[in-house]
């Protein structure tokens, strides 16, 4: 079965293979009580280039093409999203694989970037052989118009209307593009911090979404990797509910990126690109 293509009119997850009930206790003082919750997902998805298997991610099962294709861009296995002609969806026992057909010119790259990693026991720096990798020049994105902190205080005030698994489960991050305007356009959540961002950036590449029109919220705390695939897609600004690691700061003040952390509450901290946001009161 092929993967259709996202929509942008796709918000919602496929909640009920996202999800699975259970049956629980809840305790309360010394009372008693049995029933029904329910449980977040999470299943081995492998992503299968040219028939060369090269990770295996514990996602949610759900906007598993835009997972596929925000993770070769975010990762750099691809340029563009012409570079990926085809992807087919495997359900088997023990996971999902998601067979992704690439261009010939970038499965050689693949190839010779999967020598590289042989021995590696796991990090979140995929295809990195040495520190001096980890500092390779970034590009310094463009110049472009500033994105109003009232956007950011709208879209967290909005963030869990559309966080449909967050509030059957309680256990998902999300990350969401939303607008110059604070409106949410597009919003993806998975078990993963990184899954979740991943399954945005495909959408909005499969969408071609203009990346100056808007900016990333995320759930969680910005990483460094975070930082980095958000940078890849060319998005000027991210926002995080939680707090972003000192090399994330290093890298996104190298790059120009506008990056806030503890954004809750219409509160945020700014720790890279303050001219990149417009004070409240300012237009």
């Amino acid at each position: 079965m092929h993967c259709p293509a996202p929509s942008l009119s796709s918000l919602q997850p496929d909640i009920p293979t996202a999800t699975r009930t259970a049956q629980v206790w809840r305790i309360d003082g010394s009372h008693i009580a049995t029933g029904v919750d329910q449980l977040i997902e999470e299943i081995p998805v492998a992503l299968v280039y040219n028939g060369i298997s090269h990770a295996v991610l514990l996602a949610t099962p759900a906007d598993l093409e835009d997972l596929a294709l925000g993770f070769s861009l975010s990762e750099g296995i691809l340029a563009s999203r012409s570079e990926l002609y085809d992807a087919e969806r495997v359900d088997g026992s023990r996971g999902i694989e998601l067979r992704l057909e690439i261009a010939s010119e970038r499965f050689a790259s693949l190839k010779a970037r999967r020598r590289n990693l042989a021995g590696r026991t796991g990090c979140g720096l995929c295809g990195v052989e040495s520190l001096d990798a980890l500092a390779r020049p970034q590009t310094h994105l463009p110049p472009r118009a500033p994105v109003p902190i009232e956007a950011a205080f709208a879209g967290l005030a909005a963030l869990p209307g559309h966080q449909p698994l967050r509030q059957t489960t309680g256990a998902v991050h999300a990350a969401a593009w939303i607008g110059r305007d604070g409106v949410i356009h597009a919003l993806r959540e998975d078990v993963g911090r990184h899954n979740a961002l991943d399954k945005l950036l495909g959408h909005l590449a499969a969408t071609r979404v203009d990346p100056a029109g808007g900016f990333v919220l995320v759930s969680s705390r910005a990483s460094y990797e975070m930082v980095q695939k958000t940078l890849a897609l060319g998005i000027g600004n991210l926002v995080a509910v939680s707090a972003p690691t000192g090399l994330a700061v290093e890298l996104a003040r190298e790059a120009g990126l506008g990056l806030a952390g503890f954004a809750r509450d219409r509160r945020m901290v700014i720790y890279a690109g303050a001219e990149h946001f417009t004070p409240p009161g300012q237009t």
